[in-house]
């Protein structure tokens, strides 16, 4: 094991890796900060151009997008009040605050060195974490790793969405579609329609790429949004750099901050969102002046921020160790993972020990590449907001056209793409959540295939997977997921409603 991680360490030291990073966090800031291109979006465009490249290259360059795309989500959310990803929304409420007082460079300093601590405290968990739960996974069976994939589904499903109707048949649509294709215990094919190219199945890339990147381009095309850079206000390190007061200040929310974005992270399903308003909850309850959050306070952006970027490191968790992705970009990594023949899950610390901590050290230096290179750039990097729409769009519509095709060289695959585009904007427009279906798309196949092996070792007897207590385990999580949909989520909402009609005037 030690020889595998200084074989990792020494990986993401080697240049090409820490020049893939770099470009990867500069590319991160940019999309993360373009309201409307999510991280997934981000990742989704960029992957295709990985295909070629080594995998640690491709990775190092993917972990940058990600962890800069959080911090980058930040400076829309301070500069227009509109949060470049939705893991962003908390900073807002204190971030635009002081931009209308004229102290954005404060706000934004502050953003981008919560973020830094945030992303460095997850680093340690994942490095600490990760090697342990890898070698417990090593004892899984079929049955139990049904019940972790099951698991993983009824989780992401109860997250997603408000109605839990909505989420379960977003992901009976995305099971639905990975049946299509090959049998994978006996090789026949399953509702091709005569068709030679579905028989190798529906590619859940190309399917990630209309799902996710036409409804956005739709939206901004259909969204009008301006930004005048002020070329009075200066954005050098002394201005943006927090001062000491500040830094005092912070310690407390990024103390909160950090470890519920680490810990919300490992949960599939939790995601940034919930990890950044529950920090900036209890960062406002531990204030000495709690009156302050909501009219610019330092604590109010310190918390959500160092919240949100601890929960990409809490999310390369359960996917390195068990194949789950936490979240839809965890989900793409998965993806990006397996083009490159490096399967996720316990056997990937076993099999390429070297190349794992490669990737988690690739991790540290992605987020120390984001705080230098934000608070460097910082004047430079928000001219982006400026870029026309009219140029934007359709470059990354043409893009998204070319990734399609690059993935197996096909024309087929580019109509599967629009297709699947056109499910994605239904869904918006029917208020249904699209990550059930990506998690479908992704986690469908191993659920099928654990399913089928466990049922033939025990000759279609369903109590083995009550026969082990792993199995067990994850399927009463599973059980109170979908209950806490059904009944406590429900009366917690009403109760919520019921306080407010009280204190209404």
């Amino acid at each position: 094991m030690e020889s595998d991680v200084t074989l990792g360490f020494f990986q993401a030291l080697q240049l090409g890796n820490l020049t893939a990073t770099a470009i990867g966090v500069l590319l991160g800031l940019v999309v993360g900060m373009i309201p409307g291109m999510t991280i997934s979006t981000g990742l989704i465009i960029v992957l295709p151009m990985t295909f070629a490249m080594d995998p640690n290259l491709s990775i190092a360059l993917l972990l940058g997008l990600y962890v800069a795309g959080m911090t980058g989500g930040s400076f829309s959310a301070i500069l227009l009040n509109i949060p470049g990803t939705p893991s962003a929304s908390a900073t807002a409420m204190d971030g635009y605050p002081l931009t209308r007082r004229g102290e954005q460079a404060r706000a934004l300093g502050v953003a981008i060195v919560a973020s830094f601590v945030g992303g460095l405290f997850s680093f340690g968990c994942l490095y600490l974490i990760s090697p342990f739960l890898a070698d417990v996974a090593l004892d899984f069976r079929a049955a139990d790793l049904f019940s972790l994939v099951f698991f993983g589904l009824t989780v992401i499903c109860s997250f997603a969405a408000k109605s839990l109707i909505k989420g379960l048949l977003s992901a009976a649509l995305g099971l639905m579609i990975v049946s299509i294709g090959q049998d994978p215990m006996m090789g026949t094919a399953r509702f091709t329609f005569g068709n030679a190219d579905l028989l190798s199945g529906i590619h859940f890339l190309t399917a990630m790429i209309g799902l996710f990147a036409i409804p956005q381009l739709v939206e901004n095309v259909c969204t009008q949004i301006t930004f005048k850079p002020d070329k009075t206000r200066r954005f050098g390190l002394r201005q943006v750099f927090p001062a000491l007061s500040d830094l005092k200040r912070m310690l407390v929310p990024m103390s909160i901050g950090a470890p519920i974005g680490s810990f919300l992270g490992v949960l599939p399903g939790a995601g940034g969102p919930i990890a950044a308003f529950i920090s900036y909850d209890y960062a406002k309850k531990a204030a000495p002046k709690p009156e302050t959050f909501g009219e610019g306070a330092v604590e109010g952006i310190a918390a959500p921020e160092s919240a949100n970027n601890a929960v990409a490191g809490g999310a390369l968790i359960p996917m390195m160790t068990l194949g789950i992705p936490g979240d839809p970009v965890t989900a793409i990594l998965i993806g990006a993972l397996m083009v490159h023949g490096m399967a996720p899950g316990p056997m990937l610390f076993l099999e390429h020990g070297d190349f794992a901590y490669g990737l988690i050290f690739s991790f540290f230096w992605a987020n120390i590449f984001n705080l230098i290179i934000a608070l460097a750039g910082i004047g430079t990097l928000i001219k982006v907001l400026a870029i026309p729409r009219t140029l934007l769009m359709p470059t990354i519509g043409l893009l998204c056209v070319i990734g399609s095709y690059a993935l197996r060289n096909s024309f087929f695959d580019v109509w599967v793409m629009l297709a699947f585009g056109l499910v994605g904007l239904g869904m918006k427009w029917l208020n249904m959540p699209v990550v059930p279906l990506l998690l479908a798309l992704v986690l469908g196949v191993p659920l099928e295939e654990h399913l089928r092996v466990a049922l033939t070792a025990s000759q279609g007897d369903l109590s083995i997977f009550f026969s082990s207590p792993y199995s067990i385990f994850f399927l009463s999580l599973a059980a109170l997921s979908i209950l806490w949909s059904l009944v406590f989520e429900p009366r917690r909402e009403r109760a919520k409603k019921q306080k407010f009609t009280k204190n209404a005037p």
